[in-house]
């Protein structure tokens, strides 16, 4: 496995993967979820919205993005935004492959994503994730990998 730049011919592949790798975590979170709250965030489905999500963050200036390359296929990307202001470097979205997920490539790829940030000056890393058991593995990972866990409470309501 290697790690390489994205290239835009990658595109399709990468929301093809993604959507594979989140299907299961947008199931948890609509079941942790108000339906109605759930539905306003995705009123035509999660797999619309996270198709436009990782379109953007492909193509955004501001965004680097690089891919998990295992025997000539994409198996998974991580995307980063660096924040200077603060010195702090964000791995932005990240997703493996349901087919090679379980083999490292996930803490490779942030495990990259740290180096290459500490080079560019970031003096702090910061990840997002949830709490619901769908984000289950991507904390695990985080977590093996020295990132502390900030508790945040954050609600919602539909009006």
């Amino acid at each position: 496995m290697r790690i390489e730049p994205y290239e835009d011919s990658q595109l399709d592949t990468i929301k093809s993967l993604s959507l594979r790798a989140w299907s299961p975590v947008f199931n948890s979170i609509q079941n942790a979820m108000d339906i109605e709250v759930y539905h306003s965030f995705y009123p035509d489905g999660w797999r619309v919205s996270q198709l436009n999500a990782v379109e953007s963050v492909c193509t955004t200036t501001d965004t680097n993005v690089w891919v998990a390359i295992d025997s000539n296929s994409t198996v998974g990307f991580v995307a980063v935004k660096l924040h200077s202001e603060s010195s702090m470097g964000e791995i932005y979205m990240i997703a493996v492959d349901p087919d090679y997920q379980r083999l490292g490539i996930g803490a490779a790829l942030v495990k990259f994503a740290l180096n290459w940030m500490k080079a560019a000056g970031m003096s702090v890393a910061m990840v997002e994730t949830g709490c619901d058991p769908g984000h289950a593995p991507a904390r695990c990972t985080y977590e093996k990998l020295g990132f502390g866990l900030l508790p945040i409470a954050r609600y919602f309501k539909k009006l």
